[in-house]
């Protein structure tokens, strides 16, 4: 599929014109595609269409109602994506010396292993140095690199929700993570 298609079919989302994450990593094209907290599945729809001789893609999310969204979408586009109904501190044994969501969640996928060659993440660009601290040195990653800034119009989504919609700025995240044998050591 064509990205210009890719990006009718997955709506009013902003896309790269130009995927440099394949390109640049080599990470996607053979492997898994692990979608966490894949919500209504964008991620991993994405990474289904993009035909880039991917393996397998899986999205994982402990709400339910987001997955059978997924569902849909996946099923719309007559795509095969495995979706998985998991709380994602529940795929890790190791202990977290944080309270953070934030610090677990990637500390839980780094640590994954499904998590070989490289984890991309959106998170907010105020938390740039928390994140980078927190991958590299508690997190299993070898390196931390923010790839691109972007905007994103997050909608209001429950009634607590003051704005219609708020502008965020979110940093794409690439990790690279230790290799398995480093990590039992």
């Amino acid at each position: 599929m064509k990205l210009k298609q890719l990006e009718g079919l997955l709506g009013g989302l902003t896309q790269f014109s130009d995927p440099k994450a394949e390109n640049s990593f080599d990470d996607i094209a053979g492997k898994v595609v692990a979608d966490f907290g894949c919500g209504c599945g964008t991620l991993a729809v994405a990474s289904a269409l993009l035909d880039a001789d991917i393996r397998h893609v899986a999205g994982i999310d402990i709400d339910l109602q987001s997955l059978e969204l997924a569902q849909e979408n996946a099923t719309d586009l007559e795509l095969d994506i495995d979706l998985i109904q998991c709380d994602i501190k529940n795929l890790n044994l190791k202990g977290c010396q944080s309270n953070s969501l934030l610090y677990q969640l990637m500390k839980d996928i780094l640590s994954f292993a499904v998590a070989s060659q490289a984890v991309y993440s959106l998170h907010k660009t105020s938390t740039r140095e928390y994140i980078k601290k927190a991958a590299l040195r508690n997190c299993n990653a070898i390196s931390a690199e923010v790839l691109c800034e972007l905007r994103y119009d997050l909608p209001r989504t429950y009634r607590f929700h003051k704005q219609k919609e708020l502008d965020i700025a979110v940093d794409l995240w690439r990790f690279v993570p230790q290799a398995r044998d480093e990590r039992e050591s």
